[in-house]
């Protein structure tokens, strides 16, 4: 979504670091540009002004300080940075929790914004914290809400409170009230409200939300917005704010391509928080909103944090373990080790959206190696392991032609593609235990840019050659006849 924003950031930087000092005009242009940059993005104007006004005047303020620096564009950065993630709501928050459970999450939101879906991620996100979430299907009045809330709650294992069957019948404020009731009975210490949505913000949404909220006292009314509908969605955020009032906003569709104004405006003009954020279609495609990481992301300085949170949420614990005493120990790493690790990468989502979070990710031929990464290579990957037998799995050595043409058979690839996986793993196997025995990488296999070995795994030492050892060095002849003539006068 933020494709465009974060790529004309860069080109703003990378104009800036041409630079060197720092003068006031530099500081007004960069202003200007990214005056252009956020308005472009559908940002909504007073938002910008603001922004640009705030970076205008810290950075004047600075300058002083800026041009005594190395770095001086860095430290314009730095408050760009910083005020992008003030626009951004600044901290990231939490659900607030009530000191008498059950807590109370009422969801509301216009149709067509992802609101049942989201009741399902939320309740899923809860679930695996270790809460016990009851979802209520208080929206009666669309077609099969009450249906797909009741399959959203079967696929993620939770209970769901649904006396009515909606389509029009049922009273949603009773439905609200009874579900309170029942979540204390059964000991549920959450209770997730979904309510009916609008075409547009009018006078009957409003009255029953206001209702429902009165008759259960929320401990959070979460306004659920697409934020692919631009400055729509900042509008109804401030009409549904001044007439029912809400603490949060969650966004919505994060993952498409539209320009993502809607998310840099709502915190700044509502003055509520962004909570959560969904950017996909799974049900785990959801997670606390962190303006310091989209601010990151947005300046194209990726997301590592969110990266590496979801790499130890898929990569099982006794699993690292058991590959780190392999390592250390000596023992090989087999096809069988590759596989859990195929396993937990596929857990963590698609590829492309995962090294989107790398730092410089936006930068054009990176973007171009990541956009032509294809997810189904893991799968057929994962294929070709799984249709070797363990012995083979954990001994490579033993796998001949006809073993070779039995396993591309059975994973529908040809032998080609299964002597190249292969081939790559036992390379892999010797990079590994190089880097073992301290003798860094192999001769051709290098790192990139940046990037350096762990201590103990660093490359060997040139060896350093004596002062007085071996044959003198010959001096080399002049090109200049006279003077070539000359020195050999003198010898």
């Amino acid at each position: 979504m933020f494709e465009g924003l974060s790529t004309r950031f860069s080109e703003v930087f990378g104009s800036l670091r041409k630079k060197g000092r720092i003068t006031e005009s530099d500081i007004e242009s960069t202003c200007a540009e990214l005056r252009t940059a956020l308005l472009e993005a559908d940002v909504a104007l007073s938002v910008v002004d603001s922004f640009t006004a705030r970076v205008r005047e810290k950075s004047l303020a600075a300058l002083v300080d800026i041009r005594q620096s190395t770095n001086q564009s860095q430290e314009i950065y730095g408050i760009i940075n910083q005020e992008l993630i003030a626009i951004l709501g600044g901290a990231a928050r939490r659900i607030r929790f009530s000191k008498n459970p059950p807590t109370v999450i009422m969801l509301a939101g216009l149709q067509g914004s992802g609101k049942t879906t989201l009741a399902g991620k939320l309740a899923r996100f809860l679930k695996d914290d270790g809460n016990t979430p009851l979802l209520v299907a208080a929206d009666l009045q669309r077609p099969n809400a009450v249906t797909q809330l009741s399959v959203l709650a079967d696929s993620v294992k939770v209970p769901i409170f649904a006396p009515e069957p909606g389509n029009g019948v049922g009273d949603p404020v009773r439905v609200a009230k009874d579900a309170i009731r029942f979540a204390q009975e059964k000991l549920h210490n959450i209770v997730i409200i979904d309510t009916a949505g609008r075409l547009g913000v009018d006078a009957e949404l409003m009255k029953q939300a206001s209702d429902i909220r009165d008759a259960v006292s929320p401990d959070e009314i979460l306004f659920v917005v697409d934020a692919m509908i631009g400055q729509d969605a900042v509008r109804t955020a401030q009409s549904f704010a001044d007439g029912v009032g809400f603490d949060a906003v969650v966004l919505t569709k994060l993952d498409g391509d539209a320009k993502g104004g809607a998310a840099l405006s709502i915190a700044e003009i509502t003055g509520k928080p962004i909570l959560f954020t969904s950017t996909g279609e799974k049900l785990s495609d959801f997670d606390y909103f962190y303006p310091d990481r989209m601010a990151s992301r947005i300046l194209g300085m990726g997301d590592i944090q969110t990266l590496a949170e979801q790499a130890k949420k898929a990569l099982d614990g006794d699993s690292a373990k058991r590959l780190e005493e392999k390592f250390a120990t000596g023992e090989d790493f087999t096809l069988e080790d590759f596989l859990e690790q195929l396993q937990a990468m596929k857990k963590m989502g698609s590829m492309t959206k995962l090294l989107g979070m790398l730092p410089g990710a936006n930068n054009a031929a990176m973007k171009k190696q990541i956009d032509s990464l294809d997810d189904k290579e893991l799968v057929r990957t994962q294929a070709i392991v799984q249709s070797m037998t363990p012995e083979e799995r954990r001994n490579p050595k033993v796998l001949n032609g006809s073993r070779r043409s039995r396993i591309a058979r059975g994973s529908g690839r040809t032998v080609t593609e299964v002597n190249s996986l292969v081939d790559r793993f036992s390379a892999a196997q010797k990079v590994m235990k190089q880097m073992r025995g301290g003798g860094g990488l192999p001769p051709g296999v290098s790192l990139p840019p940046g990037v350096s070995l762990p201590a103990g795994m660093g490359l060997p030492a040139a060896p350093v050659r004596a002062k007085n050892s071996g044959a003198p060095k010959k001096k080399s002849k002049s090109g200049n006849p006279a003077k070539r003539a000359a020195e050999e006068g003198r010898s």
